[in-house]
């Protein structure tokens, strides 16, 4: 039943809603039966007075005032008020019916107006029909309790039934935003993860573009120019340089499978994402192309995170290829320290300061290294060496925050 009375309650709704002044006219032509029906009320005995029946006519006219209760709900209730004050002044019994068009507007002003509004304009009235309905005649067989308690009451409840409606309906609202703002913000967080992940394939792709094609840009410089004075060892060189090129088109199936979707079969996964394990094969392809690089390891080595061992070996990789890239020396040094917490890579070469990939020069090396840093909770700085060369230094967690984790592991 009361499932059915809610079905009802909300079909009212949506045409109140879509029809609002059709739901007015009917409401105010049923509230002037009301007045109109209540001046014909009395107590047992007594004469209905005003046989003129002007206060019935003017109960039906101040209910027209009704319509205006949306643009000026203070206006309407003092109206109505006023003239059911005449009414019970002069002498017609103060009934429900009687007070059903003040009823109907303290309803909704209290639904409109603000609180302060509502209790003002409440008590005020409530104190004037109390005073009014003391007065009159009209109910001289009843005692003065019952006079006053009876316009209180019946004076309380639509005071009470409009505030309701109006908290229902703020909270209603505040629900509302508060959905729009989860729906931005996860529309927001979206954009967000969208834009990381681009940026994490795009730092990908450019360690896997930039480092491989550097070396083999290195391998067949130095085997053209190897080529007539020692073919054995030309020949050494494109094997190696084969075997860059193969490397490089697995890291970049690897890093482009980051865009796949969550139902490739596990028979199809991809391999891997690298780290320090592959740090020999790095060195032998950096020997290839005439890169001399020497390691060092401090410190009692420890695991390490799939993402901070995947930071440590893209930072070493980007920095190794611009040493090759860029620098007048053919030798580089790697050093590995583990202090605490947290693992320091130092890469550095001899000789002149270079100028190597930089921001400041239109490069994303240097920038993709320090992005990969800080994406773990780490540190990174790089720049000229006082004695020569250039030198790469990074700090990274042993074991980073799991947000950070969730981010950066492929």
């Amino acid at each position: 039943m009361s499932r059915s009375l809610e079905r009802y309650a909300d079909r009212f709704e949506e045409y109140a809603e879509r029809y609002p002044r059709v739901v007015d006219v009917m409401t105010v032509v049923a509230l002037i039966g009301c007045a109109v029906l209540g001046t014909q009320l009395s107590m047992p005995g007594a004469e209905l007075p005003d046989p003129g029946k002007f206060a019935e006519v003017l109960l039906g006219l101040t209910c027209l005032v009704l319509l205006k209760y949306r643009t000026w709900p203070r206006t309407v209730v003092a109206v109505t008020a006023l003239v059911t004050v005449t009414a019970v002044l002069r002498g017609y019994l103060l009934t429900p019916l009687l007070l059903a068009p003040l009823l109907a507007a303290m309803y909704w002003m209290a639904a409109l107006c603000e609180r302060r509004t509502v209790r003002i304009w409440g008590g005020v009235i409530v104190v004037a029909m109390v005073t009014a309905n003391v007065i009159a005649d009209s109910m001289d067989g009843l005692s003065l309790v019952l006079r006053v308690i009876g316009p209180v009451f019946w004076l309380a409840l639509p005071l009470a039934a409009g505030s309701m409606s109006r908290l229902r309906r703020a909270y209603l609202e505040a629900v509302q935003a508060r959905a729009e703002h989860a729906e931005r913000t996860r529309e927001e967080e979206a954009r967000l993860r969208v834009a990381e992940e681009r940026m994490r394939i795009a730092r990908e792709l450019h360690d896997v573009v930039a480092h491989h094609l550097a070396l083999a840009n290195a391998q067949a410089g130095t085997a053209a120019h190897l080529a007539r004075s020692n073919p054995e060892q030309t020949r050494k060189i494109l094997d190696d340089l084969t075997g860059t090129t193969s490397s490089a088109l697995r890291e970049l199936k690897a890093t482009l499978g980051l865009l796949r979707q969550d139902d490739v079969p596990d028979s199809e996964r991809l391999e891997p994402a690298p780290g320090l394990a592959r740090l020999p094969d790095l060195l032998s392809v950096c020997a290839s192309a005439g890169l001399d690089v020497t390691v060092t390891t401090e410190g009692v080595p420890r695991p390490l995170s799939p993402g901070v061992d995947l930071t440590a070996f893209r930072i070493v990789q980007e920095a190794l290829t611009n040493v090759s890239k860029h620098a007048t020396a053919r030798t580089a040094h790697v050093r590995f320290t583990y202090a605490d917490s947290r693992l320091i890579v130092t890469v550095s070469n001899e000789g002149p300061a270079a100028a190597p990939e930089a921001p400041r020069t239109g490069g994303f090396g240097l920038v993709g290294m320090r992005e990969r840093a800080q994406s773990i909770g780490g540190e990174l700085c790089a720049g000229p060496r006082p004695e020569g060369g250039f030198e790469v230094t990074t700090a990274l967690p042993l074991q980073p925050p799991a947000t950070a984790v969730e981010r950066e592991t492929p």
